[in-house]
Order: structure tokens, then sequence, then C-alpha cells
């Protein structure tokens, strides 16, 4: 498999403070990988580094196979486009003044490529109206479209959603899928914002505490949160062994819980749990989300 972005045992420090803690990760040429991690985890810091805007401790990444030591990082750079943290845009200036000036900070010699830029991120009727009163979802889709300027194969998203209303996260969703499905563009999103990101991603990575938990693609998750009937139970260690003897799958949660992964006759269950001297005391079907998962993997209270 190719990979646009790799990091191997990847570590930030800041005096006592590790904001990336030996980080390994591996993004996939034309994945969504959904960058995974509550606030506080290295995301930014992660973006900050392979954008450049910092120096890694120890460790190392690669862009486009070339590691960040080296001279030619500088061109593999220059392949990307990133939105960090906030939107870097001219608040005084138009939508196409934003562009314009972006343009000139890239050394791109024609403006010819403006309008079309504007059309693909749905700001192609706001003429001179001024960032500053834009909404929140418009600053960030113009945010967008000046990572976009350079014409970049990488964009990298660090936190795109958050604080817009609903029909900002539809467009700028939409947006995203556009730019991966029809113009072949990698796109790293950093999100805590789960049920969002399970909207787009291809492949994940779950970061806690400035290290790599878990990579996985989204057919992965697909089998990880597959989905189950939750059994509770006066004694798990019966329903073992009745469900031993069904020769089914099964994960055991507490001494009174248990999740099944097979279709169950709840009659026959309950018939061979009774001679087992064992209650049944509530069944539910579940079907676990990325954030259930994400949860049993870092901790924070039990899947719910």
């Amino acid at each position: 498999m190719e990979y646009i972005l790799t990091t191997n045992a990847l570590t930030k420090q800041y005096k006592q403070f590790k904001a990336l803690n030996g980080l390994s990760m591996h993004v996939p040429k034309g994945a969504i990988y959904g960058f995974v991690g509550k606030n506080g985890a290295g995301k930014t810091t992660l973006i900050r580094l392979i954008c450049g805007l910092q120096e890694p401790t120890s460790g190392s990444y690669t862009l486009y196979g070339v590691e960040h030591s080296e001279k030619n990082i500088v061109k593999s750079r220059r392949r990307m486009g990133a939105v960090v943290e906030t939107p870097a845009i001219y608040l005084d200036m138009t939508a196409e003044e934003n562009l314009r000036e972006q343009y000139r900070i890239l050394g791109i010699p024609s403006f010819d490529g403006i309008q079309e830029l504007l059309r693909l991120v749905g700001l192609e009727n706001t003429g001179k109206k001024k960032a500053k009163n834009f909404s929140l979802g418009m600053k960030q889709r113009l945010g967008i479209a000046i990572a976009l300027a350079g014409d970049p194969d990488f964009l990298v998203l660090d936190e795109p959603i958050n604080g817009l209303d609903p029909q900002g996260i539809i467009e700028i969703r939409e947006l995203i899928l556009k730019l991966n499905r029809e113009q072949q563009i990698t796109v790293l999103i950093s999100s805590h914002i789960l049920d969002e990101l399970s909207r787009l991603a291809t492949h994940y990575g779950i970061i806690d505490e400035g290290h790599m938990m878990k990579e996985l693609s989204a057919d992965e998750l697909e089998v990880a949160c597959r989905k189950c009937i939750r059994v509770e139970v006066s004694d798990t260690k019966a329903l073992i062994r009745v469900l031993d003897r069904m020769n089914v799958d099964y994960k055991v949660l507490s001494d009174t819980k248990a999740d099944v992964f097979a279709k169950l006759h709840i009659t026959q269950l309950t018939l061979a749990l009774a001679q087992e001297g064992c209650e049944i005391i509530s069944v539910q079907e579940r079907d676990e989300s990325l954030e259930s998962y994400y949860i049993s993997l870092v901790g924070g209270g039990e899947n719910v």
C-alpha cells in the first residue's frame, strides 16, 4: 500500500509534557483518514509538525516517501494544503481577494483558477461581501479554498466542523467527500466529533495521550463494531457454559453481562439457562458505534 504520510516513533516534548509520545501512523493514498482523539490528545501537535511549523523532539515522519530531515521535504510540503486550528483568512477582504492574496504568496502567476475554486467550495456568489460577515461555515469553506490554492493532493484539516451548525456540518462533509472522490485528494481530518467522522472516514487512527492506540480501516471498524445481543443474567458463569455448548462467539463484560455475536433463539437460551439455575434479566440488540469502540479502547467508562 502506498502511504502519503507515515510517522515513526514521533515524539514532541514541551519541558516535562509529552504532546506526542512515540506516535506511529500511516495515511494511505486516496484515504479520508479520521484522526480521532479527545482535546489535548496530540492531534494538533502532529499537524503542526508535518506542516513544518515545529520540529519533533525525536522520531521521524515522511511525506510522499521523503523524510522530514531531508531538504526535499519542502517540495513534499508544497503538495499539502492545511487548515490548522482556525482558517487563515483576511476578514476585511472578499473571498476572491483572499484567494488572490494566497495566489501571490504561492507565486502563482495567473488568477485563472480562482473562480473554479470558489465554485468548488460553494462561495462563487459571495461577491463583494467581506469575510468578516461570513457565517462560521463559510469561513471554514474559504479556509479550505485557500488551502487548495496550490493544487495540493493532500489536505489536512484540524477540527473542521468545530462550532458549526447542522447545515454547516453537512456542507463541510459534502465538500470533503467531493474533494476526495472527484479530485482524488487524500484527506487527514482530526476530530473528536466521532459520529460525524464515521460518515466520512475510510481509515482511522485513534490517539490518546500522544500515543497511537489503534489504526484500522472503515471495513475493519465495521467488523469490530459488529451487531450483537447484550444479555444480562444472574450468573455469567452459567451463561458461558450454555454459550459454549451452543458454539457461538461472545464477550463477557461483567459478572452479569455479556455480548453475544450471533442470532439467538431466546426461548431455547432461557430454558438452557434455567437448567443451570440462571435467570435472564434483560436482552438488548446492540450495534456498537465508533464512539463506544473508542471508549472501550482508551477508557472512560463502560460501552453504552
